[in-house]
């Protein structure tokens, strides 16, 4: 018997060269890149000009200035207070909200009820609701019944509101990825079911709540409408609220060149947090996806 012939295998032609896609997937990052930079950028550049030179359109400032942050930066403005106190809402509502996430998915995640799912789409219905609808309603509250007008609480409750759902749906899903045998072996081992909680699962889960406290943070870092609608005494305004409320030398102009400063001022810790630890939040973002 004869042996056939072989056949041909016919592979498809792939468009473009490995270079060229190489390329424009480059031009295209590039692109975005800096179509998302761009505001900041003029931003920055904006707050090195003079005021007499704020308007130009060269891409750098010529002469390079410093009185905008200095303007910012005087003790006069109380800008050093209102970062304070940003911190101060921040990092209590990042500490509050992962303290209650934690525990709240983990039981969402490993006890078995009716309407487990219905809760969880409550939960994170509750974050859908635009804050400018509640502003009202909760001035009425702070306003008459709690006396919280000018107080921390005021900023930091309704912040949570809106971080609660979005952290407990984030660390239900790293819960629901780890497997109940560690916690069973971790108990055949002596531990009780809460030291099984602290010493196994929580460490295991350490991506998820870092990066749902620092997604946590940066949301109530850039809070503004609740901020604006709570408090009205300047000793308690967040730094995006004194922002807003910065006066001219007349009180009718707008400085636009310290406002641009004192935007940097507020960005840039931001920035610094999120490049520092860019491969934590990536990880924990792709790590609670797969199951």
């Amino acid at each position: 018997m004869s042996a056939a012939p072989p056949v041909a295998v016919v592979r498809p032609k792939r468009s473009g060269t490995p270079g060229a896609r190489a390329v424009l997937g480059v031009l295209g990052t590039a692109l975005l890149v800096a179509y998302c930079l761009a505001p900041f950028y003029w931003m920055l550049v904006s707050s090195f000009r003079r005021s007499s030179d704020l308007f130009e359109k060269s891409p750098l400032p010529s002469p390079w200035s410093l009185e905008n942050y200095r303007a910012v930066l005087e003790p006069g403005t109380g800008f050093g207070r209102a970062l304070l106190n940003s911190l101060v809402v921040a990092g209590v509502t990042t500490v509050v909200t992962l303290v209650i996430a934690v525990f709240t998915a983990y039981a969402l995640a490993r006890l078995d009820f009716r309407f487990k799912n219905a809760v969880l789409a409550v939960v994170i219905a509750t974050s859908m609701f635009p804050g400018i609808a509640l502003v009202v309603p909760l001035l009425k509250l702070f306003a008459g019944t709690l006396h919280w007008v000018n107080t921390y609480q005021a900023m930091i409750v309704p912040s949570m509101s809106f971080a609660l759902p979005l952290a407990v749906w984030n660390l239900n899903a790293f819960f629901k990825q780890l497997p109940r045998e560690l916690e069973h072996a971790a108990m055949v081992d002596g531990c009780t079911p809460g030291q099984a909680f602290r010493k196994v699962i929580l460490p295991l889960t350490a991506p998820g709540l870092f990066t749902t406290a620092i997604l946590t943070f940066i949301a109530a870092w850039n809070e503004f409408i609740i901020a604006v609608s709570m408090v009205n005494e300047t000793s308690m305004q967040t730094a995006n609220v004194a922002i807003a409320r910065f006066g001219g030398a007349t009180g009718f102009d707008i400085p636009y060149g310290t406002k641009m400063a004192a935007g940097v001022v507020v960005t840039v810790p931001l920035l610094v947090l999120v490049l520092v630890f860019q491969r934590r939040i990536i990880a924990g973002l792709t790590a609670g996806a797969v199951k």
